[in-house]
């Protein structure tokens, strides 16, 4: 089979990512970061997607973006945002630098596996806004991994595959599904609890609920009782 890397976080997007590439004949190697996020229920979620949709391996790496923060998904006093994205403002939510540094670790497995494609979840119609899931910036880190690359120098170019890039989230919901994807394993929330419930007020709830409504099927989330 040929092997693929996959960035898996335990969000919707990523595991119907992995259900895409398993439907494509990959085999899947599933690398997911424990970044000094506010929470690990998605690397929980990761691990049980990972398992049940078949990766061939699954891997997590340990990185301290904590360490810089500039994030309300990596500094703890600054509140995750509820109110919704403001068109033309790049939200706290963003992560400096998170999906180059995560495609740079995939990039470096992919070379010692001597697989050929990386598969990343990013959006560029339902988001944030966040500059790293554009497709010109993945163009370019494509670019750039040919010509940094052992493999690339020696005329074995590497894909960056994004099968989501320029869907709406009710597509993805609904190409998900017909893969057999359990979205009731899956945590989106940016503030979800020990136990992967969700907060129900966040970006991430908030374009998670409206796909699923927009698909017309049954959102699986688990919600926090309210306060």
């Amino acid at each position: 089979m040929k092997k693929a890397v996959i960035l898996l976080s335990g969000g919707l997007d990523s595991a119907t990512v992995l259900a895409i590439a398993r439907d494509q004949g990959f085999a899947a190697y599933c690398l997911s970061f424990d970044y000094g996020q506010r929470h690990n229920a998605e690397l929980a979620a990761a691990r049980r997607v990972a398992a049940t949709l078949g990766a061939t391996e699954h891997r997590v790496a340990t990185i301290d973006l904590k360490a810089f923060g500039g994030s309300a998904l990596t500094d703890a006093s600054i509140e995750v945002p509820t109110g919704g994205v403001v068109e033309g403002e790049i939200p706290v939510t963003y992560v400096p630098a998170r999906n180059t540094i995560m495609l740079s670790y995939a990039l470096a497995w992919a070379e010692v596996l001597e697989a050929s494609d990386l598969f990343i979840g990013v959006n560029a119609v339902d988001y944030s806004g966040y500059p790293d899931c554009r497709p010109e910036y993945i163009a370019a880190f494509e670019a750039m991994a040919n010509l940094a690359t052992r493999t690339g120098v020696e005329g074995k170019p590497l894909r960056i595959n994004t099968p989501l890039i320029d869907l709406t989230k009710a597509q993805i919901v609904q190409r998900g599904t017909a893969l057999g994807v359990d979205y009731g394993l899956t945590v989106s929330c940016y503030q979800a609890d020990d136990q992967g419930r969700a907060c129900g007020a966040c970006d991430a709830c908030r374009l998670r609920r409206i796909g699923f409504e927009a698909a017309g099927l049954t959102d699986p989330t688990r919600y926090r009782p309210a306060a």
